[in-house]
This record gives C-alpha cells, sequence and structure tokens, in this order.
C-alpha cells in the first residue's frame, strides 16, 4: 500500500469509527445494585425511634421545650443531617424555611418550618430531585396538642425513609442536585409542602421531581392482608394548573395517562423491576387516595412534577388515633425490612434521576394525514443521545423504543401517530436515562403552565 493510500485510510478511519459508534442506551449500574441492599434498618429504627420519643409532634405544639413537640424534633432532624454532612466533609447545606399560616386547623398564627438538606449537584445544580416526609404528628382530634401523639409511620416512617437516604447519597456522586425535605403543618392543611414549594420557586430550582413519602412503614392492612412486596405511587393524571387551551389541547389530543408525574411513576417502577426484583410498584392513576392529600399537592400546584409514595394496605385503626387498646399509631406498627425496601426505591430513584440528563425540552410531534411518525425536541446538556419511546394508546408502561443517537428529530417509518402514543427520553454516555417525556405542554417536565 502507498503512502499516500496510508494516509488516506487514516484520515477515514476515525470517521468510520464515529459513525459506526452505536446510539446510547440505557445500561444496569453496579451501584444502583448496591443501593438497593444498602439501607439499614438499624437506622431506620433509631430515627424512628428518637421521633416517637418526643411524645407528640403536632403543628401547634411547644416550640421551645428540648425533650418534647414539634420544635425539639425539628432541632433533633437538623442536628441528624448536620452529622450526616460532617460526615461526607460538609457536602451538606442544611436551610430552615419557614412561613406564618392562619387556618382552619391553625386559627392563631403558626410558624411553620421546614428542615430541608441540600446536596448540590457536581455539574447540573439548578436540576433539582426532592424528597419528602412530614415531620408532625395528629391523634384524633386534629387540634389535639397535648396527648401523646406518636405518629411512627404518618409520618416518621416517612421522615427516617429521606434522612437515610440522605446518608446513602451523601458520598455518591450526583449531577443534579438533591434535597431531602422534613415538613411541618401537613395535618393541619399542608403547609410544610407549600413552604417548601415557594421556596424552590423563590430559589429558581428546576424541579425534576418530588417523591413524598407518606405513610411507607406498615406492611398488614387493617383487613388483616400482609404484603411486603409492593409500594403504591400515585400520581397525577393532567396537570393540576394547566392552562384552558392547553386543556383543550389535551383532550383532543391525548395526555390525560402522560404527565410528567404520571412518567416518573413509570419510570419508578421500571427502576423496581431492573433493581428489586423482591419489591414492585403499583402505580395508581390518582393524585392521592380517595378523598385525602399530601406534601405533594403543593408541589403539583406549584406546577412542579411529584408522587405520593404509600405502603400498599393501610391500617387506619394506626393513623389520627388516640392511645388506646387496639389503637394507636406506634413504633410496634412499622415492618423495618418493608420500610428498607421503600427506601431503597427512593434513593435508586434519586441517584438514578440525578445522574441522568434533563428529560428532553420541547419535544413536538407531526404526522397528521401520513403513515410516519416524525418526533422533534431540543438537545439537553449531558445528553449522549436519545430514545423514542411508544405504546398502545390503552397501555399502562411504554412498550416499545428505539434509540436514535445525538440528534434533535427522529422519523418512525410506518408507525402511525394516530394508533400510538409517543415520549423521548434522554440518555448519558454512561446509560442513565431520564425519565420519557409525552410532546406538548401535556407532558413536558418544565414548571407548568408552560405556555401555549
Amino acid at each position: 500500500m502507498s503512502l499516500r493510500h496510508r494516509l488516506l485510510l487514516g484520515a477515514l478511519l476515525p470517521f468510520a469509527a464515529i459513525a459506526a459508534e452505536p446510539p446510547a442506551q440505557p445500561v444496569e449500574h453496579p451501584e444502583l445494585h448496591a443501593l438497593a441492599s444498602a439501607p439499614s434498618e438499624a437506622e431506620l429504627r433509631a430515627t424512628i425511634t428518637a421521633l416517637v420519643g418526643f411524645g407528640t409532634r403536632h403543628t401547634l405544639s411547644d416550640t421551645h421545650s428540648d425533650t418534647r413537640g414539634i420544635g425539639a424534633a425539628r432541632r433533633w432532624v437538623k442536628a441528624r443531617f448536620e452529622r450526616i454532612s460532617r460526615d461526607c466533609g460538609g457536602c451538606l447545606e442544611v436551610v430552615t424555611p419557614s412561613q406564618s399560616f392562619t387556618g382552619e386547623r391553625a386559627p392563631r398564627p403558626v410558624e411553620v418550618t421546614d428542615v430541608v438538606a441540600i446536596k448540590r449537584g457536581s455539574s447540573d445544580p439548578e436540576r433539582v430531585i426532592v424528597i419528602t416526609g412530614h415531620l408532625d404528628s395528629r391523634v384524633s382530634d386534629v387540634m389535639d396538642t397535648t396527648h401523646d401523639a406518636p405518629g411512627a409511620n404518618d409520618d416518621a416512617s416517612g421522615v427516617a425513609a429521606l434522612i437515610e437516604a440522605a446518608r446513602l447519597l451523601s458520598k455518591q456522586d450526583n449531577r443534579a442536585t438533591l434535597v431531602f425535605a422534613a415538613l411541618s403543618g401537613e395535618e393541619q392543611g399542608l403547609y410544610g409542602g407549600k413552604v417548601l414549594a415557594d421556596y424552590a420557586v423563590a430559589q429558581g430550582w428546576r424541579v425534576e421531581a418530588d417523591l413524598n413519602n407518606d405513610i411507607v412503614g406498615n406492611s398488614r392492612g387493617q383487613n388483616g392482608v400482609r404484603d411486603n412486596t409492593v409500594v403504591r405511587v400515585f400520581s397525577e393524571g393532567t396537570k393540576s394548573n394547566e392552562t384552558l387551551k392547553q386543556a383543550a389541547f389535551r383532550r383532543y389530543h391525548g395526555g390525560e395517562v402522560d404527565s410528567p408525574s404520571r412518567n416518573l411513576a413509570r419510570y419508578m417502577d421500571r427502576l423496581a423491576d431492573a433493581y428489586l426484583p423482591d419489591f414492585g410498584v403499583r402505580m395508581v392513576y390518582r393524585t392521592d387516595r380517595y378523598g385525602r392529600g399530601g406534601d405533594q399537592v403543593p408541589f403539583l400546584q406549584a406546577g412542579f412534577p411529584a408522587v405520593r409514595v404509600t405502603e400498599a394496605h393501610e391500617d387506619y385503626t394506626r393513623q389520627h388515633q388516640d392511645l388506646r387498646p387496639g389503637y394507636g399509631d406506634t413504633i410496634d406498627g412499622i415492618d423495618f425490612r418493608y420500610l428498607a425496601r421503600v427506601t431503597a426505591l427512593d434513593a435508586i430513584t434519586m441517584a438514578s434521576l440525578s445522574r441522568a440528563p434533563a428529560p428532553p425540552a420541547g419535544v413536538d410531534i407531526e404526522g397528521a394525514l401520513a403513515t410516519d411518525t416524525t418526533l422533534r425536541w431540543h438537545k439537553v446538556p449531558g445528553a449522549a443521545g436519545y430514545r423514542v419511546h411508544w405504546r398502545d394508546t390503552t397501555a399502562p408502561r411504554w412498550q416499545h423504543a428505539r434509540a436514535v443517537g445525538d440528534v434533535d428529530h427522529a422519523v418512525l417509518k410506518d408507525v402511525v401517530i394516530d394508533d400510538w402514543f409517543f415520549g423521548v427520553s434522554s440518555v448519558s454516555a454512561d446509560g442513565y436515562e431520564s425519565p420519557v417525556v409525552f410532546p406538548g405542554d401535556a407532558g413536558s417536565f418544565e414548571r407548568s403552565p408552560a405556555g401555549s
């Protein structure tokens, strides 16, 4: 071979190698498998024991005592976050946003304070992944501030899960920011959720997910059914604050079951299948349990994606009950093995979301009067490639996917737009994938309402 031919071949080889490089695909990650077994039942028990030990954590209870009431409980959580931060070289910033509220369950002004630990992202710090649980507790009379209200499951279990997630994730890499928040005021009117949602707006956070853990520690239902293999994830169908114009478009073109919150639930379901073989997600297509609410609601009202994580079978004799034989939310009702599995799901979800690129923005679709469907989107930082997804319009989960490379559009030949629902996800170079984004305002992960 002549020198000229060797030089020409050498010049072409890099192009050929690039052209032949396969598009980015999601892969399984050993570090997520490790997280699946990392939560400590002993740590979870220690947290719930400490919180129950404050007697009552009613939002209107004592704030000055060091041993009893909501004030003592908040200071304990703050100190726990600070100890975790010391162990990771000061990686957590602990803040205590607050607001004053009055209302039906707060007849006099009450200062509602959240305790929040923030672990800044290494490369995309404005993207924020949040986990919440509420610190306050109650008995049968929601205005009873004095009698013991242990609140072991509702919701010391959720607070224990988020503190344990903070401990596990504090020494690991996260490209997006992680937020661990123990909220107050839930039982009096979802006030703590509003405090944090307002704080997120004021700080300019691009909240990609709020995982609200509320009542996650019991595996035995009131009817005697025991099931420690599944957790419910509730997600709203249409955005709480979509405009009339957006609603009219959605009603005609679809999107009722593809809000970002709904696709966040599907994301958690898929992660459970991949990393928790003994534990699964039951997706519930509802914002919360029938006629009830939680701190994810203020996040949804603020335009952020959010879901509620709740045990599969509730025991109402242990919720909102005065302590008496057979009733009361005491620590003996906690299944710590079950709580550890819920915590593992939380930790895996937060780690995966924080290491993946942002969900694609500006996803749009066209294909009317055509036999092919075209998807377009805006590229996002950190993405090495994208995948397009489609499913039957009656299917609960995404059924088909195709990696399309580092591009901003794709054409699905002979896939008719009329017959399927579609979406797009982004994938990092190391194989972390974002949630799927449904086209248009109905599915956008950007804070809503996003405009017409």
